[in-house]
């Protein structure tokens, strides 16, 4: 690449599971005026959905929405639902308020009408949610983004979680969408050849399940783990019920499009190595040269040259699972890649080709073991990552046959 920058970025989650999981924890702006062109395509971006949702005749949707924000997608959705035979239940946000821009239907008010300790019950037959941009978790103890989840914990249901978030500087700042994000995340939800995607994800998944796995970065990153049977998400885009109903864990049911990244949480018991962080804030302190070794997953041994205390201070108000290997995301998409320019940036979440997240923390949404509700991402550019001695990702970068 034709930059020298820090490429290593550490992120804290340290909220809702699965809220954090994807990141949508603030207010980026509207993409409606981006400049460059018709951003967004709503009838585009709609029949896209639409595609993938392989809608059944008669399977219950819900939208989950914020009023304001992508309001013209809102009708477009609701009439491609009602083209397909399913059953279109309305627009509500994350409060349980019906949103006006939507056409307005009797399970939207029903819900309004329900108290919010009756929203998982009233929510349990919803066959698909789609979590539009800005319908994120909340302060309050109950809505209806965490209902929604409750239901896909106990094995029922899907949700497309469609953001249009999750852009992150090579410093770790959140970055502000913008009309370069917008096109981006625009042209990867559009033009990403879906089964190119899955086809390079399973074989992945394959060679995961078969072999001993080793990230190593220019840092000194060099950890192993092995993967056997635990459940592997692919992120390939698929929110079909037939998809659904292979789910393992609660990921599998949450489907993110963009698509692009393939989630492990290893066998914790064959973790083992060391992750050197790139400089970031812990516990409220600035760290720098930040070495930490794992033995069967946990933490047992940790320094830095600047603010240790920081993340001890972090690491141990979070509990067993502050001292845990949480998983392996691996992103594949190259529409999502980070931009060879003079100001990269990572794309989504780290779905783009190359970007490996190495994170900490409660792993069970995964189908782990680990409790506690604490995540820490941490995106790693220039990392190389093997199976047996073969590269998948080499110093960031992913052979285009991948």
């Amino acid at each position: 690449m034709g930059w020298r920058i820090p490429l290593s970025v550490s992120v804290l989650a340290g909220c809702l599971l699965s809220g954090c999981g994807d990141g949508a924890t603030r207010d980026q702006g509207d993409p409606q005026g981006a400049e460059g062109g018709s951003v967004p395509d709503y009838e585009s971006i709609a029949d896209l959905l639409l595609a993938r949702m392989d809608l059944q005749p008669g399977e219950e949707v819900l939208l989950v929405a914020q009023a304001g924000r992508w309001d013209p997608l809102l009708p477009l959705l609701q009439s491609g639902v009602a083209e397909a035979g399913a059953t279109d239940l309305g627009a509500v946000d994350v409060f349980g308020m019906p949103v006006a821009a939507a056409h307005p239907r009797p399970f939207a008010d029903e819900l309004a009408a329900t108290d919010a300790s009756g929203w998982r019950e009233a929510l349990d037959g919803v066959e698909l949610a789609v979590m539009l941009p800005g319908a994120v978790p909340t302060e309050a103890d109950v809505d209806v983004y965490r209902a929604l989840q409750d239901v896909l914990r106990a094995g029922r249901g899907r949700t497309i979680h469609f953001h249009w978030e999750g852009a992150t500087a090579m410093d770790g700042a959140t970055l502000a969408v913008d009309g370069e994000v917008d096109r981006t995340y625009q042209a990867a939800l559009l033009e990403t050849d879906y089964e190119a995607l899955g086809e390079a994800q399973r074989a992945f998944e394959s060679a995961l399940r078969g072999g001993q796995v080793r990230v190593t970065t220019p840092a000194g990153t060099d950890l192993s783990f092995r993967v056997e049977d635990r459940p592997v998400t692919r992120q390939d885009g698929d929110a079909s019920a037939a998809r659904a109903a292979t789910a393992r864990n609660l990921i599998d049911r949450e489907v993110e499009l963009p698509a692009g990244a393939v989630r492990v949480a290893p066998v914790l018991s064959s973790v083992r190595g060391t992750i050197v962080f790139p400089p970031a804030v812990w516990g409220g302190e600035r760290v720098e040269g930040l070495r930490v070794r794992f033995e069967e997953g946990r933490v047992v041994e940790a320094s830095a040259d600047l603010g240790i205390e920081g993340f001890e201070r972090e690491t141990s108000a979070a509990g067993e699972a502050g001292r845990s290997f949480r998983e392996l995301a691996l992103g594949f998409n190259p529409l999502l890649a980070v931009p060879e320019s003079s100001d990269p940036w990572i794309p989504y979440y780290g779905y783009g080709a190359g970007v490996v997240r190495l994170s900490l923390g409660d792993n069970t949404e995964l189908g782990g073991a680990v409790g506690g509700g604490y995540v820490r991402w941490n995106f790693f550019t220039d990392a190389t990552v093997e199976i047996d001695g073969f590269a998948w990702v080499r110093d960031g970068r992913m052979p285009p046959s991948r």
